[in-house]
């Protein structure tokens, strides 16, 4: 199901036009309102009027996450404060956190790019929408109620956690769509299976998974264990929430809202900007938010753009699925290693669970990287032989995948920490 067919299937010519005058009228209500944009346009001498293609955005200044900290907590809003309805924020696990505020426009805005990604899923007002997304300043799961209620289905708002129950609604109720993280997807359907909850009798036909990087791999797992159709969704809570990007069921990347959001592909490191189809950092400028615009902003995930219209008949720019991010990719030894290189890896070995985690150390100045690996109950053997068999393969198939010799522990069943939210995948000890 399509839900906006007019702006999800427009021309390339109509879109450009739109977006052009979006665009204007955004850097204008920037450089107007917000005095971040106001100082740093006349720092790099550009005004709002010098933007009279769309090429011309590179004359604009980049924004940082760094700068929507620095602006912390309403500096960067647009409107004035008693016009701002809802606030989320980041996790601020790293410094302070950044904040996003919505006007009622905007959280329309929301709405409707999250219902389009409900569209892509074949979702519609007849579903039950089980929604696993945490709910609060997280904007997850506000960002998919939203976009549930905009369509008309039902939305059972559980949140995040409390495994047991998720299962039992799932059942009672006949949810029929699930949203939530990949790798609590992936524990609810162990869990399922632990209790011996035929993926059969549940009625689930999709689900829409994001908040962390996952694999093509991870993406088979999860089908096979919840029998459904896995589709990613991407957002920043900077930019808007979920919904900036969504996989339609010919899963060939993710369809950018482009008539909200415009996307721009950039070498991380000259800011240069890149071609289509090539490789590099996603830029994401706000088209239409009112409350808090954003200018180019930088968000660290590699990927590229790719246009043309897809098979499921929408033209709006695609993206590939994020393969790392610029600022969490590990450099061990000079190599440049992604968590998900590692993991694309692992999920191609039989009788490993679907639960790993990287432990990087430096103990004599040089950088160690250990990979904890989960196995199955039919793993155990009594030959220690085998054990070490298994061991070098998996060494092996890393190597292959990410060019350096990794030391690879297998633990027991149920041992490494699940998460109901976003996965810690890697814990780095090194005192860089």
């Amino acid at each position: 199901m399509i839900w906006n067919k007019e702006a999800e299937c427009m021309s390339e010519n109509d879109k450009e036009a739109l977006q052009l005058k979006r665009l204007q009228a955004v850097v204008k209500r920037a450089y107007e309102n917000v005095p971040y944009y106001r100082k740093r346009f006349d720092e790099e001498g550009v005004k709002p009027e010098d933007i009279k293609t769309l090429k011309d955005i590179e004359k604009l200044p980049f924004t940082t996450k760094t700068d929507l900290r620095d602006a912390y907590p309403f500096g960067m809003f647009a409107v004035p404060e008693d016009e701002i309805v809802e606030v989320h924020t980041t996790s601020g696990t790293t410094g302070k956190p950044t904040v996003s505020g919505y006007t009622v426009k905007d959280l329309d805005i929301w709405g409707e790019v999250i219902a389009r990604g409900f569209g892509m899923a074949g979702a519609g007002k007849k579903d039950i929408i089980q929604n696993a997304y945490g709910y609060g300043l997280f904007t997850g799961g506000m960002g998919v109620h939203y976009g549930a209620q905009k369509m008309g289905a039902t939305v059972v708002p559980i949140s995040a956690g409390n495994t047991m129950r998720q299962l039992e609604i799932m059942q009672d109720f006949g949810s029929t769509v699930l949203t939530c993280t990949p790798s609590y997807a992936l524990y609810l359907g162990e869990m399922a299976e632990r209790e011996g909850i035929s993926k059969e009798s549940l009625k689930l036909k999709a689900g829409i998974f994001g908040a962390e990087m996952w694999t093509e791999e991870m993406r088979n797992e999860i089908e096979k264990r919840l029998n459904l159709t896995a589709l990613n969704i991407y957002g920043l809570t900077e930019v808007i929430g979920p919904g900036v990007a969504m996989e339609c069921e010919d899963k060939g990347g993710l369809h950018i809202s482009d008539d909200h959001f415009y996307p721009e592909i950039v070498d991380s490191k000259t800011l240069e900007t890149l071609p289509e189809g090539e490789k590099g950092e996603l830029v994401l400028t706000t088209l239409t938010r009112e409350g808090m615009p954003v200018i180019r902003f930088r968000t660290k995930d590699v990927t590229a753009l790719r246009k043309g219209k897809c098979s499921c008949g929408r033209t709006l720019i695609k993206m590939d699925r994020i393969t790392g991010r610029t600022d969490d990719m590990l450099k061990i030894r000079g190599v440049i290693v992604f968590p998900s290189q590692i993991e694309k890896a692992l999920l191609k070995i039989e009788d490993l669970e679907p639960h790993y985690q990287i432990v990087v150390t430096r103990p004599q100045h040089l950088d160690e990287l250990e990979v904890q690996v989960e196995t199955s109950e039919k793993f155990f053997s009594d030959e220690v032989k085998h054990v070490e068999e298994v061991k070098k393969m998996i060494e092996d198939r890393i190597h292959s995948e990410i060019g350096l010799r990794v030391n690879v522990t297998l633990v027991e069943p149920q041992s490494l920490p699940r998460s109901e939210g976003k996965a810690v995948r890697v814990i780095d000890k090194r005192e860089i």
